[in-house]
């Protein structure tokens, strides 16, 4: 891993229980579920422009994401539960029958407008 390392907590937002009755497949609630929230000062040290994407990698797998500035502490990253947020979580669920959501460490690394594919 290359890019600089957080601590991703993951969960569901008000906007996502707003935007269930349009659908998962709408472009907002997909919008919601591919947007990260990072403190401001961790995207200027990490060269990170509001809005633009970077790549979410943990032990698990990879993701890209928008990237907005918020109320976040610093080293943390927030991100709405979805389908990009399960692919980095992997599937150990500790017996609750849902994989972990809070504090995976991840890597975050801002992605050049050529390289967007996954």
């Amino acid at each position: 891993m290359a890019g600089r390392r957080f601590h991703m907590n993951v969960g569901r937002t008000t906007k996502q229980g707003q935007q269930i009755n349009i659908g998962k497949d709408s472009a907002e609630y997909q919008a919601i579920v591919t947007t990260i929230t990072m403190n401001a000062d961790d995207m200027k040290e990490a060269s990170i422009v509001p809005g633009g994407t970077v790549r979410v990698r943990s032990d698990n797998g990879e993701g890209l994401f928008r990237c907005k500035d918020g109320k976040v502490p610093q080293g943390m990253i927030f991100v709405p539960y979805g389908p990009p947020t399960c692919r980095l979580m992997g599937q150990t669920t500790d017996g609750t029958g849902m994989p972990t959501s809070k504090g995976w460490e991840v890597e975050v690394e801002p992605v050049a407008n050529d390289d967007q594919q996954t």
